[in-house]
C-alpha cells in the first residue's frame, strides 16, 4: 500500500489548494514564479473544478488542466489531484433533483454553494464515477502526480427518500429481522414498533422527540454512505495508479464521521484545521486535533487545509498576528505532519471565501502574509530531511469514539451543557499544560503498550470496550476515567445500575444513586478544587476504595467526588482546569510517565519527535529555560547549549 513517505521523499510537503480557473491563463505564469519563490512544492488542482471540467453532461474539457499539470511538473512542483465531486456542476441538480439532498424538515438542499449531493443517490454516484474516471484514465500517468484526494470534507447529510431505501437496506444488514430492530430499538416504548422496512424513515423532524437508537443508527448509516461515496472513487483512482496514495480530508474532531473507521480505508490520513487566532486556547485546540489525527494515521499525517490569515465563517474573522502561522505550522510538524498546506494559494476575488486568506493574500506578495510564507518554506525545507517518517511515542492514550458521541448527543440527554468535544478538550488540556504527549485510541484498540489511559467521558460502550479497559487494567495499566461512562450499551440501552457492574466494581462504586448535573456557570465544592458541569450522587464501597476526594457542602456532602481502587480512577465531576491539571499530572507521576521536559515556563510546549525536540512559545514575550545538554537549531544552524531564549511566538527544533 502506498504511503505519504512516496510523496514527500525525504521532503514535508508545503503548499496547497490551487484553484487556476478563477483567473486568467496569463496569472498562473505568475503564480507557478511566486510559488517556486516560497518554496511551494505541491499543490492540489481541481476540487471544485466539477462545472469546468464537464460543462455540460458528458462533455469534457481537459486542456487547461493539462496545461496547468505540464507547467507543475516542468516547474519542479507536484500536484495532488482531487476528484471534484463536493461541488456537482449546476445541471446535474436541475436534470436530475433527485441527486439533491434534503434536510430533516423535507427542504431541498439546493445548488449554488458546495456539498449539494445527496449520499445515497444512484445518479449522483454514476456522475462521479464517470468523472473520477476520465480523471484518473487521463492523468494516472502524468509525472506531476503524486497523490489522489477524493471530494472535499465529506459532510452531507440525506433525509430524503432516495436515502430511505439505502437506509433499509442498511438495516436490513444489520438486523436482519425486524424483530431484531425492534428490540434494539426499543420501539415498545411509545408505540413505534415496526412491521415493515418501508414504515422506517429517517429521523425526519417529528413532533416530539426522535428514537434515540433510530438517530444513533441513522449517524452511522450517514458516515458509511458517506465512506461508500469515497471508497467508490478511490477504487477507480486506484485501480488506475496502485503505487499513487489516496487520501480525503477530514474536519476537525467533525461529528458526521466514524473517524477510526474511514482513517482505515486512507493511504494518507489529513485533515484541514482552523484554530481560531484569538482564541487563548487555540493552540491546545490545534494540537488535540493533531494528536488525533496522527493516532488515526498511526504516524505522519498531512495538514491539507489551514489558513494564512483570517478565514471567512465566523462572526469576526481575525487575522493571524505575526508570527502565528509559522508557530502553528510548526506545531503541526512536532505533532506529526510531513505537509503543511493552506486553502488557498492566491486569495479569491470573488465568492464566498474571497475574504477567507490565501497564502498569496490581496496584498500581493509585499504583503505580510506572503512574505511570512516565504520563510516558513524555506524552514520547512531546512527541517524536512531530518523530520519526515519519524515517529512520536506516547505514554498515554486518551480514549475516543464517535458512537459514544453520536449516542450522548440525543435530544433527551440530561444536560445539553455536556458537550462531548468539549470535556474532550478540556482533559486533553490538562495533559497537554503539564508537557504530557498524548495519543487517541478507541476504547477497543491494543492498550497495552500505555502506561496510562484516560477516558474523559464515554457515555456508551460495547461489552467488548468494557473487556478491553477490564484487561488493561489487570495487565498492570493505570486508567481514569471521567463521569457518565459506560451507561449505555451499543443500542444505547441503559445498562442495569446506570453504569455497567464490571466498571462499578473496578472503580470502587457500590451504587450510583443518582446524576446531579449542574446550570451553566453553577460548581460544586469539592476537597481542595470546584468542580464543574456535573456531579454524581455515588456510594462507594468502603471496604475496597483505596482514596476518596470527597464532595464539601450541598446534597452530595461527603460522598466521593473522586475515587480510586488500585490503579482505576473514578472522577465524578469535571474538575476547574487547575484541578484536573493537577490530578492527571498526579496520576501520571505515579503511573511512571513523565513531561517532555521539566520547568518549562507557561506556554511554552515541548514535543518529541524521533530525536528532535520541538519548543514552541505561544505567548508574546520572551522567555529562557534550561534545556540540559548541548543541541544544535535547526531553524537557525546555531549550537545551543544549556539554556534556550524564544521571542514572540518563537520557535526552536534541537538535534542533539
Amino acid at each position: 500500500m502506498p504511503r505519504l513517505s512516496d510523496t514527500t521523499r525525504g521532503r514535508i510537503l508545503f503548499g496547497g489548494d490551487y484553484n487556476p480557473e478563477q483567473w486568467p491563463e496569463e496569472t498562473w505564469h505568475e503564480d507557478v514564479r511566486l510559488m517556486k519563490d516560497a518554496g511551494v512544492n505541491s499543490v492540489t488542482l481541481g476540487v471544485f473544478s466539477w462545472a469546468r471540467l464537464e460543462p455540460e453532461p458528458g462533455a469534457r474539457e481537459f486542456g487547461w488542466l493539462d496545461r496547468l499539470m505540464d507547467l507543475m511538473h516542468g516547474s519542479g512542483i507536484g500536484v495532488v489531484l482531487a476528484t471534484p465531486t463536493s461541488s456537482p456542476p449546476p445541471w446535474l441538480g436541475r436534470l436530475h433533483p433527485e441527486t439533491l439532498p434534503r434536510d430533516a424538515d423535507g427542504r431541498i438542499e439546493w445548488w449554488g454553494g458546495r456539498q449539494h449531493f445527496s449520499h445515497s443517490s444512484a445518479v449522483y454516484r454514476s456522475h462521479a464515477a464517470a468523472i473520477t474516471e476520465a480523471l484518473a484514465a487521463r492523468y494516472g500517468g502524468h509525472p506531476a502526480l503524486t497523490m489522489w484526494h477524493i471530494n472535499n470534507e465529506y459532510c452531507t447529510y440525506d433525509y430524503g427518500d432516495e436515502a430511505a431505501v439505502a437506509f433499509h437496506r442498511w438495516l436490513r444488514t444489520k438486523y436482519g429481522t425486524l424483530e431484531a430492530l425492534n428490540s434494539a430499538w426499543g420501539t415498545a416504548f411509545w408505540s413505534q414498533g415496526y412491521d415493515t422496512w418501508d414504515g422506517v424513515l429517517p429521523p425526519r423532524h417529528a413532533h416530539y422527540l426522535n428514537n434515540p437508537t433510530h438517530a444513533l443508527d441513522f449517524s452511522r448509516f450517514t458516515s458509511d454512505m458517506l465512506l461508500e461515496c469515497y471508497t467508490a472513487e478511490r477504487d477507480i483512482v486506484r485501480r488506475h495508479t496502485p503505487h499513487i496514495p489516496v487520501t480525503t480530508n477530514f474536519m476537525p474532531l467533525w461529528v458526521g464521521q466514524d473517524g477510526w473507521r474511514w482513517s482505515e480505508e486512507e493511504d494518507v490520513v489529513s485533515v484541514d484545521l482552523y484554530p481560531d487566532p484569538r482564541d487563548p486556547l487555540g493552540a491546545q485546540s490545534a494540537a488535540l486535533v493533531q494528536d488525533l489525527t496522527r493516532s488515526q494515521a498511526r504516524g505522519p499525517w498531512m495538514l491539507m487545509e489551514q489558513a494564512a490569515g483570517a478565514v471567512n465563517w465566523r462572526g469576526v474573522n481575525h487575522p493571524k498576528p505575526r508570527g502565528l502561522n509559522r508557530l502553528w505550522s510548526l506545531q503541526a510538524v512536532a505533532r506529526g505532519a510531513d505537509a503543511v498546506c493552506y486553502f488557498q494559494w492566491r486569495q479569491s476575488r470573488q465568492g464566498a471565501e474571497k475574504f477567507h486568506s490565501g497564502m498569496l493574500s490581496h496584498a500581493g506578495e509585499r504583503g505580510r502574509t506572503f512574505q511570512e510564507v516565504k520563510q516558513l518554506g524555506a524552514e520547512l525545507a531546512r527541517i524536512g530531511g531530518e523530520v519526515t517518517d519519524t515517529h512520536i511515542t506516547a505514554d498515554i492514550a486518551i480514549l475516543h469514539d464517535w458512537h459514544a458521541w453520536w449516542a450522548g448527543a440525543q435530544d433527551g440527554r440530561l444536560s445539553t451543557q455536556v458537550d462531548h468535544p468539549e470535556v474532550v478538550r478540556a482533559w486533553h488540556r490538562a495533559l497537554w499544560e503539564s508537557h504530557l504527549t498524548t495519543d487517541f485510541a478507541h476504547p477497543e484498540h491494543d492498550l497495552s503498550a500505555y502506561k496510562l489511559v484516560v477516558l474523559p467521558q464515554l457515555y456508551l460502550l460495547t461489552d467488548a470496550a468494557i473487556d478491553n479497559l477490564l484487561a488493561y487494567v489487570r495487565g498492570g495499566g493505570t486508567l481514569v476515567s471521567g463521569f457518565l461512562t459506560g451507561t449505555a450499551d451499543a443500542d444505547d440501552r441503559v445498562r442495569p445500575g446506570g453504569m455497567d457492574s464490571r466498571l462499578r466494581e473496578l472503580f470502587g462504586i457500590r451504587t450510583l444513586h443518582e446524576w446531579w448535573p449542574l446550570d451553566a456557570g453553577e460548581t460544586v465544592e469539592c476537597e481542595g478544587f470546584r468542580g464543574t458541569l456535573w456531579s454524581e450522587e455515588i456510594e462507594p464501597g468502603d471496604d475496597i476504595v483505596d482514596e476518596v476526594i470527597p464532595y464539601k457542602g450541598g446534597e452530595l456532602d461527603g460522598l466521593p467526588a473522586v475515587l480510586r481502587r488500585g490503579r482505576s480512577w473514578y472522577v465524578s465531576t469535571l474538575p476547574e482546569p487547575h484541578a484536573l491539571r493537577a490530578l492527571l499530572a498526579r496520576v501520571a507521576t505515579d503511573a511512571g510517565v513523565r513531561p517532555v521536559l521539566a520547568g518549562l515556563p507557561l506556554g511554552v510546549e515541548a514535543v518529541r519527535r524521533g530525536e528532535l525536540l520541538f519548543l514552541l512559545h505561544h505567548g508574546r514575550e520572551p522567555v529562557t529555560f534550561e534545556v540540559p545538554g548541548t543541541h544544535r537549531d535547526l531553524l537557525t544552524g546555531e549550537t545551543v547549549e544549556g539554556e534556550v531564549t524564544l521571542g514572540r511566538y518563537g520557535a526552536a527544533v534541537l538535534r542533539p
